[in-house]
């Protein structure tokens, strides 16, 4: 594997960056146990501290939370969908009230992702072709076309800081003939999805890695994928499915042709223990829908693992979720309120269990960021498994 020192040499200066790309990558230090990277990501509506976990708001909004309460965290930069955004409220109206930083009142950075990933859930209304994804809408079963440059144009309308590129996301069990086509269609699709960009002195276009479950696959599409001169680049196609150890290896296949002075996109990530492997092989940015919606099924992450709120063992727990926890709710409220409020389905449990998660989250990769700094980051992976409950040790192995 090249080391990030080595290619950081061969690319642009951090001037020359900030010059060039309206989103840019500056990196701070490379963990001397594991190549792990901390840096900052700059855009237009300020910078962000990597590695960095993402909360989605689908709709323009985190469910259950207000953009101020979210920015309170420490979170400044949050993900919202162009596929949902289209369809309703349209990209026109978001425009006309100024985009989406005005349109949801949020001061920090926004990434939207293509829709890509929503048209592929969508499996038995959609069909692929060349030319773009037709498919029945799930709202109203009425027939819709996306395109690369139909989602180029929606992102430009709505202003995100981060637009993705249009790509196809296969599932995890696909065959080998069946992946060959989908990435190099992705490949085909990034090219259009450039020339279709209008706001680049505004907006940085990150293209997608794909290949599937095959390393010579992704190694190939990395190469592709990379060859575009892009302010950063992701990969997609990952937690949808397959046993973490092979994700992790596949992480392992591209991360050598990762530009090492661009940042590191894993798709779709949001549990600690994904967001350590992934962290430990070179990501620096993860998002994912998980913490608000277990939060909301009455599920709790905690430096101890994942704990249920719900059960009856927390009836008569006076005690936060975690009481090493700065968030509002573990401040505030303990597991037998909170546990009341979830089984009489009150809106206010949802809330604190979506604030905790989020903030969990938040704090988490704070720690990481920090043991990447000191060069600890295998012994904060040891620490972390040997004193929680997050998945099978063997399972993330490299």
């Amino acid at each position: 594997m090249r080391r990030e020192e080595d290619m950081l040499s061969k690319n642009l200066t951090k001037e020359e960056l900030a010059k060039k790309y309206p989103i840019w990558f500056e990196l701070e230090h490379v963990c001397k146990q594991s190549g792990a990277r901390a840096g900052i990501l700059h855009t237009p509506h300020g910078d962000i501290a990597t590695p960095t976990f993402m909360p989605v708001g689908t709709q323009a909004t985190v469910k259950c939370m207000a953009p101020e309460e979210i920015w309170q965290m420490g979170s400044r930069i949050l993900l919202a969908n162009t596929y949902h955004l289209w369809m309703r409220p349209g990209e026109d109206i978001v425009a006309e009230a100024g985009g989406l930083h005005k349109f949801m009142n949020w001061p920090g950075a926004i990434l939207t992702d293509s829709g890509g990933f929503q048209v592929w859930s969508l499996s038995d209304l959609r069909n692929i072709k060349e030319e773009g994804v037709h498919f029945r809408s799930e709202l109203d079963g009425s027939a819709q076309f996306l395109s690369p440059e139909k989602a180029i144009q929606i992102e430009n309308k709505l202003g995100a800081d981060i637009i993705m590129a249009f790509d196809e996301c296969a599932p995890y069990d696909a065959d080998r003939n069946y992946i060959i086509d989908s990435a190099s269609r992705t490949t085909r699709w990034l090219e259009r999805c450039v020339k279709s960009h209008s706001r680049s002195k505004e907006q940085g276009l990150f293209g997608i890695i794909q290949g599937g479950m095959f390393a010579d696959l992704r190694v190939q599409s990395a190469k592709e994928i990379t060859s575009f001169d892009l302010p950063g680049y992701s990969v997609g196609g990952l937690s949808i499915g397959e046993p973490p150890a092979l994700m992790n290896s596949m992480l392992d296949a591209v991360r050598p042709y990762l530009p090492g002075n661009k940042p590191h996109y894993l798709m779709g990530v949001g549990t600690p223990d994904y967001i350590l492997e992934g962290a430990l092989r070179g990501i620096d940015m993860f998002d994912c829908v998980l913490p608000t919606r277990i939060g909301r099924n009455g599920s709790a992450l905690t430096w101890r693992g994942r704990e249920i709120i719900r059960d009856a063992k927390n009836a008569r727990c006076f005690e936060p979720i975690d009481a090493n926890c700065t968030c509002y709710a573990c401040k505030n409220y303990t597991r037998a309120y909170i546990r009341h409020l979830l089984k009489c389905k009150e809106i206010f449990g949802l809330r604190l269990m979506s604030w905790h998660n989020l903030q969990f989250l938040q704090d988490f990769t704070v720690a990481l960021r920090k043991a990447i700094f000191a060069d600890r980051s295998m012994d904060f992976r040891h620490d972390f498994y040997a004193n929680s409950n997050y998945g099978a040790k063997q399972d993330f192995q490299s």
